[in-house]
């Protein structure tokens, strides 16, 4: 069964079930998300199917799915006792959502992994070295995962004004290195300065 929308949320539905494969969600489910978002009302399940054409076990399988990343709002009409569904009007909601159940469910298990990893004690040369490898990893993804905590602590206007500023921010952080010299090592050639015995 052919798709029941108009030509522009068509256009947008299809391309939003191709970019969901590539970010590791189901192209049905990617477009039902789409459908969502760009209506003015709540739907149900069966506007979906008759909006999408998918069966109706597709539909509920995909539902269940974006509930259970908490990117959708069941709703309640009066006198109706079907489900019914929206996405958050609020897009930095959608967003923080998204980054944040990503992060739950691939950075943090690699995360606990590696701090299990680290805590082996090393035997060879060859264990040696795929050591360290490992904590520089780890190193890493702690870093950019405090990076986040700190950005998810903002509020949403402030992340915005941080977010437009761009490359900006490096020209404040290399004025601040002259007033106070960057003290966290190596960094594209430079070296942490020596502190005074």
């Amino acid at each position: 069964m052919a798709m029941q929308l108009p030509p522009l949320h068509q256009e947008f539905v299809l391309h939003f079930g191709e970019m969901g494969s590539r970010w590791g969600i189901n192209r049905t489910v990617g477009q039902i998300y789409a459908l969502l978002f760009l209506s003015a009302e709540p739907l149900n399940a069966d506007q979906i199917v008759e909006r999408l054409g998918f069966s109706r076990s597709n539909v509920s399988m995909g539902l269940k799915e974006l509930q259970s990343w908490n990117l959708v709002r069941l709703r309640h009409m009066p006198d109706d006792r079907r489900d019914y569904f929206t996405t958050p009007q609020d897009l930095w909601e959608i967003v923080r959502t998204l980054v944040q159940e990503r992060k739950k469910r691939e950075i943090d298990p690699t995360l606990t992994k590696l701090r299990e990893l680290q805590m082996q004690q090393p035997a060879t040369d060859e264990d040696r070295h795929a050591h360290a490898r490992i904590a520089e990893l780890g190193a890493l993804i702690e870093l950019l995962s405090g990076w986040y905590s700190d950005m998810n602590r903002l509020e949403t206007e402030r992340l915005v004004q941080l977010l437009a500023l761009g490359s900006k921010i490096q020209r404040l952080v290399e004025g601040a290195e002259r007033i106070v010299p960057f003290a966290g090592g190596a960094r594209k050639g430079r070296t942490a300065p020596a502190t005074e015995a």
